[in-house]
């Protein structure tokens, strides 16, 4: 028997500068995105980065800061106020892969943090209707 405790993904990645990292690479792509920037009601994209940072982190076994303070995460229930139909899905993954793909993470850290992010975004379709374009 072992008296260490596990390490948690969160620290093996890198802990807190890799989440932000990531989650700042992303909203850098959710910028000049014309169909997901409209889906954030603030014109500052800083306060959803703190948000999904924190989410991440809690989820991967970092703070529990996100959970203290918002509660359960609740994700398809937070996201059903917005039209997120397989384009907004794919947008989104394209962002995201973007900045995981930035962090330089080893293949086996990289294919689970994809895994997770990839299944999250297909769990938040919630309508199959196009994109309005103005």
């Amino acid at each position: 028997m072992s008296d260490e405790t596990p390490v948690s993904f969160y620290d093996q990645v890198g802990g807190h500068e890799t989440f932000v990292r990531l989650v700042d690479a992303f909203y850098r792509g959710v910028a000049s995105d014309d169909v997901l920037k409209p889906m954030y009601p603030e014109d500052d994209l800083g306060p959803a980065a703190e948000r999904l940072t924190l989410f991440l982190e809690q989820y991967w076994g970092g703070p529990t800061t996100y959970g203290a303070t918002r509660g359960h995460p609740r994700l398809r229930m937070r996201h059903l106020p917005f039209r997120v139909n397989p384009d907004a899905r794919d947008r989104w993954l394209a962002h995201m892969r973007a900045a995981v793909d930035g962090l330089g993470l080893s293949p086996l850290h990289e294919a689970t943090l994809w895994d997770y992010l990839e299944r999250a975004a297909f769990a938040m379709v919630n309508t199959f209707e196009p994109t309005p374009h103005p």
